[in-house]
């Protein structure tokens, strides 16, 4: 029996934005990609720190459970959910 092959989103040929990237990396399988890449040496300086802010406990419980069905990190569900609460008010 043959193996079926899924059709895979072709990898940016560059991110814009760590975000960017992440969000593309959320929704897609990295071994759908192992023969596509090859190894990387690059030097980093993060200047954006993470900010820590108090969720109540059935909230969070509820955005964990809405990523998983989304296949994406709970943290960028909620900082889609902001950006959109931001960008309407």
């Amino acid at each position: 029996m043959k193996k079926s092959k899924k059709k895979i989103d072709p990898i940016p040929e560059e991110f814009k934005t760590l975000m960017e990237a992440s969000e593309f990396w959320d929704s897609h399988d990295a071994s759908d990609y192992w023969d596509k890449t090859k190894e990387a040496k690059f030097k980093s300086t993060l200047t954006k720190e993470p900010k820590y802010v108090a969720i109540e406990n059935t909230i969070a419980k509820k955005v964990f459970v809405i990523s998983k069905k989304r296949h994406i990190s709970t943290e960028t569900l909620i900082n889609l959910w902001l950006k959109e609460k931001i960008s309407a008010a």
